[in-house]
């Protein structure tokens, strides 16, 4: 399973982003191989549609869960247009925020 998390930072022990579609990167991460990838938001720079362009730029990686918080409406319908269940992420870093996902301990958003 592809799983994006939104990221302060670069590392696997960087900051979750608590800012959706302005977050500065995404980690996918692949529960299969646990392989990882970050990624730069490229829409964290727009003055509009940050949230809406991000949710798209994820769902072209082929994610198939998200980790975050604060996703605003649009980028959420975009989300859920695509059937991807949001879990909402805690304020801490990259790695126990997946560790909690892996124990089904982050609450289920949609």
């Amino acid at each position: 399973m592809k799983i994006a998390i939104s990221a302060e930072g670069k590392t696997i022990n960087a900051k979750v982003d608590s800012r959706f579609g302005r977050a500065p990167f995404f980690v996918i991460l692949d529960t299969q191989t646990l392989g990882y990838k970050f990624i730069e938001n490229a829409a964290a720079q727009q003055s509009s549609g940050a949230g809406t362009k991000a949710a798209e730029m994820l769902i072209n990686e082929g994610i198939e869960a998200l980790i975050s918080s604060n996703l605003g409406p649009n980028a959420m319908s975009v989300i859920k247009a695509a059937k991807i269940p949001v879990y909402k992420s805690i304020d801490g870093d990259i790695k126990t925020n997946l560790e909690l996902f892996q124990n089904n301990k982050l609450e289920k958003e949609f």
